[in-house]
């Protein structure tokens, strides 16, 4: 790994452990092993450092939904091995975590990034729900734009009660939760071809 790489790569996971005004540059320095010399070499400050790690933050995001959510199979499905993926609750959403950082939020620059990150998310998931209802595999009064709103809604929320809480249970329950909406909406095929 390139300095760099390093330096992005310390940056993110500083910025999900300690947020913004608690990530220092030479916090950065000292994680990434490299000067500071070195870090403006390669990037203006730490502003600079923040957005590109922001955005790695964010891509890699996008291609961890995109693996389930553009996998082959039935709409809801998808939405399940998405919601039920892997992942360290107790941490938080890396991407999430950010809309509670006031820094971040009161940035433009730096909240873009986040903002095109869970638009794309919402967007994604009504492109899947919409197609299992052309598809036939949902009831057509289920809204995908505001189911998808929901979905989101609660797996962040879902992240937010495991934290309160210091367990992964209520996480599990609100993805339960969910998806019992969503199963509510399949119709009778769908769910006999997936029972059977």
């Amino acid at each position: 790994m390139d300095t760099a790489e390093r330096l992005i790569e310390s940056t993110r996971e500083l910025l999900w452990e300690r947020g913004y005004v608690g990530t220092s540059p030479r916090a950065i320095q000292q994680r990434a092993g490299v000067g500071q010399g070195s870090m403006y070499h390669h990037f203006g400050g730490k502003p600079d450092l923040a957005l590109a790690a922001i955005r790695r933050t964010a891509e890699e995001l996008r291609a961890r939904a995109e693996a389930q959510l553009g996998a082959p199979g039935p709409a809801v499905g998808r939405i399940t091995a998405y919601l039920r993926r892997e992942r360290d609750v107790l941490r938080g959403c890396p991407v999430g975590r950010l809309t509670q950082d006031p820094d971040v939020m009161a940035n433009p620059t730096l909240r873009r990034p986040v903002e095109e990150t869970f638009d794309w998310l919402r967007t994604r998931i009504a492109e899947v729900l919409a197609q299992g209802r052309a598809a036939g595999e949902l009831a057509d009064p289920l809204d995908p734009v505001a189911t998808a709103a929901t979905v989101v809604a609660v797996l962040q929320g879902g992240y937010v009660l495991a934290r309160a809480a210091d367990s992964a249970e209520p996480f599990g329950q609100a993805v339960d939760g969910v998806l019992g909406l969503l199963a509510a909406h399949a119709t009778t095929t769908t769910t006999s071809s997936t029972t059977g």
